[in-house]
């Protein structure tokens, strides 16, 4: 996963994030954090398993998350779904 890919996810979902050394990003839904990613501050690409599996999203949501066509709302369903609100 490219840096621009992960930052335009982490824009769309509207996670908080901390630059330091690393990126580190989350979800927070009435005052509860949710989910918790990071991204190195390289140039890098990233492993996309593994921040799909901290977003707790499956490959094809990812796909779409990327390409736009699954936005914030779409992810809280997803959350709801999952039990994790």
């Amino acid at each position: 996963m490219k840096a621009r890919e992960f930052d335009s996810v982490v824009a769309k979902f509207r996670m908080e994030t901390r630059h330091g050394r690393d990126l580190h990003a989350w979800l927070t839904y009435e005052g509860k954090v949710l989910v918790r990613t990071k991204r190195s501050g390289g140039r890098d690409d990233h492993p996309k398993d593994l921040v799909r599996s901290q977003l707790k999203l499956d490959e094809q949501q990812l796909h779409a998350a990327i390409r736009c066509t699954f936005g914030r709302e779409d992810y809280l369903a997803h959350l709801r779904k999952k039990g994790i609100i």
